[in-house]
C-alpha cells in the first residue's frame, strides 16, 4: 500500500475548467431540508442525464442538447427558464425515443437513482414464468429513483410514464445499480440494513436478499462483467458479493469511518471507496489488498484521530471511463481529480456543500450534485494513455489477478501487466 502527503501546494494545481451549471429552482418560502440532491446519473449510452432536484422531484434532459445549451447560452441555466428550456415530451408515440425533457414528480424525497437499458438475448432468471406483463426491447431505457419512503420507483426513460413500483425496503433506499450486461438486474441498497436483487424483466420480481452488514448500506456498485457486487455502509464496512451465487466473497479491512460510495474500473481490476475518514483507497477487489491511499487531510490523521475531520469527510467518488483517473468530492469544498499512478491531484475544482459526482459516458465531464439540488459540470482531465495502461485494461477485462499472476511469462512482463503502484 502506497500512501503519500502531497509534493505540490493545491493552489499550483491546475483548475478544472467549468462546462456549465443547472441550477434548481428556489421558492421563496423553500425549506432547505429536503432541497439536496443526493444523485446525480448519466444514461448508459449517453443519451440523457437525471438528477434529483430535491423534494420529490427528478429531472431527466437529452444530455447533447444540453451541452449545446451550455455552449450558447453560456455556463448558467436556472432549470426552470423558459428561455432555455428543453422540448417535452408528447404523447406522439413516433417521437418515442427522440430524447426530450421530462420531470418526474416520484412522491417523495428522491435519494437515488440508476439507469438501466435492456439487451433481448438477456433472459430472466426466472426460467419457469413464460407470461410476462412487460417485454423489454433492445431500444429499452429504464429509470430507477429510491425514496425515503423505501419504496423504488422505475420509469419509461422516453415517456416519463411510470411502469413498476417496488415494495419490500423498510428504511431509505439510500443506492441503486444495475447489472451492467443488460440483464436489468437491479440491486438496492438501504438504511435497514440490507441488499435486494431485483429481476425487471420478471416484472420487478425480488430475487434475493443479501444480508451481512450490521448497520446502514450507503452505496452499491457491479464490477463491470456483473459477476461482482461491492456494497459499502456504516461501521467501516465494504462488502463483496459473488452474483453468480449471492453469496458473501470476502469482507475488505482497512477504512476508520463509514464508507460512503464505491466504483470499480472500468476494466474491474480496481475498486475506489470513500470514506468519512479522509481517505479514498484503491483495492484490488480479487485478492483484497489495498493499492494507494488518496488523502484528503494533511498531515494525515494519526492513528488515535483515524476517522478523520469532520470538515474533511469524503463524500463521493467516481471511476473515469478511461481507467486511469478518479473523481473524489469532499466537504473541504474542493473536487478533486486523481490519477491512479499519482500521489497528488491533477486537477481540482471548487465545490461547497457537495454531496454526489458522476463522469459522463464518455468520460469528459464531470457532474456533482450540491445541497441545494443544483448540479455543476467541469471538464475533466484528457491525457494520452500509457502503453502499459493500455495492454493492463486489455488483459484485466478478461483475467482476474490471480490468473494474470499464473501467466507463464517473465516476471518483469507480469510487472508490466499488474497494478503494483
Amino acid at each position: 500500500m502506497a500512501s503519500f502527503p502531497p509534493r505540490v501546494n493545491e493552489k499550483e494545481i491546475v483548475r478544472s475548467r467549468t462546462i456549465g451549471e443547472l441550477l434548481a429552482p428556489a421558492a421563496p418560502f423553500d425549506k432547505k431540508c429536503g432541497r439536496e440532491n443526493w444523485t446525480v446519473a448519466f444514461a448508459p449510452d449517453g443519451s440523457y442525464f437525471a438528477w434529483s432536484q430535491g423534494h420529490r422531484t427528478v429531472k431527466l434532459v437529452p444530455w447533447s442538447q444540453c451541452l449545446q445549451n451550455f455552449l450558447l447560452h453560456g455556463t448558467k441555466n436556472v432549470t426552470n427558464s423558459s428561455s432555455l428550456r428543453l422540448p417535452r415530451q408528447n404523447s406522439d408515440g413516433g417521437q418515442k425515443n427522440k430524447p426530450r425533457e421530462h420531470i418526474i414528480d416520484c412522491g417523495d424525497i428522491v435519494w437515488s437513482l440508476a439507469f438501466g437499458s435492456s439487451v433481448p438475448e438477456k433472459q430472466s432468471r426466472c426460467v419457469n414464468i413464460e407470461w410476462h406483463r412487460f417485454r423489454f426491447g433492445q431500444d429499452q431505457l429504464l429509470l430507477a429513483t429510491g425514496l425515503n419512503n423505501g419504496r423504488i420507483k422505475i420509469w419509461d426513460v422516453y415517456t416519463g410514464k411510470l411502469l413498476l413500483n417496488l415494495v419490500d425496503h423498510t428504511e431509505v433506499v439510500r443506492d441503486l445499480t444495475f447489472a451492467p450486461d443488460g440483464s436489468l438486474i437491479l440491486v438496492s441498497a438501504s438504511r435497514d440494513k440490507t441488499l435486494r436483487v431485483w429481476d425487471l424483466k420478471d416484472d420487478g420480481n425480488m430475487m434475493k436478499v443479501l444480508r451481512g452488514h450490521q448497520n446502514w448500506v450507503y452505496s452499491c456498485a457491479f464490477s463491470p462483467d456483473s459477476s461482482m457486487l461491492c456494497s459499502v455502509g456504516a461501521s467501516k464496512a465494504v462488502f463483496l458479493w459473488n452474483m453468480d451465487k449471492y453469496t458473501m466473497i470476502r469482507k475488505l479491512e482497512g477504512h476508520h469511518h463509514d464508507v460512503v460510495a464505491c466504483d470499480f474500473s472500468p476494466d474491474g481490476a480496481l475498486l475506489a471507496t470513500a470514506s468519512y475518514d479522509t481517505r479514498v483507497y484503491i483495492w484490488d477487489p480479487h485478492d483484497g489488498d489495498i493499492l494507494m491511499e488518496f488523502g484528503h487531510l494533511f498531515p494525515p490523521p494519526t492513528p488515535i484521530f483515524a476517522g478523520g475531520a469532520n470538515d474533511r469527510w469524503v463524500r463521493s467518488v467516481s471511476f473515469s471511463h478511461d481507467g486511469l483517473h478518479i473523481a473524489s468530492l469532499a466537504d473541504d469544498k474542493m473536487v478533486r481529480f486523481w490519477r491512479i499512478d499519482e500521489d497528488y491531484p491533477v486537477q481540482v475544482a471548487p465545490l461547497s456543500n457537495g454531496l454526489c459526482c458522476a463522469f459522463s459516458t464518455d468520460g469528459s465531464v464531470l457532474a456533482a450534485g450540491t445541497h441545494d439540488g443544483s448540479v455543476y459540470f467541469w471538464a475533466t482531465p484528457r491525457q494520452v494513455p500509457s502503453l502499459q495502461h493500455l495492454c493492463r485494461m486489455s488483459i484485466r477485462r478478461v483475467m482476474p489477478t490471480q490468473e494474470v499472476q499464473e501467466l507463464p511469462v517473465p516476471s518483469k512482463l507480469l510487472e508490466f501487466l499488474s497494478y503494483r503502484i
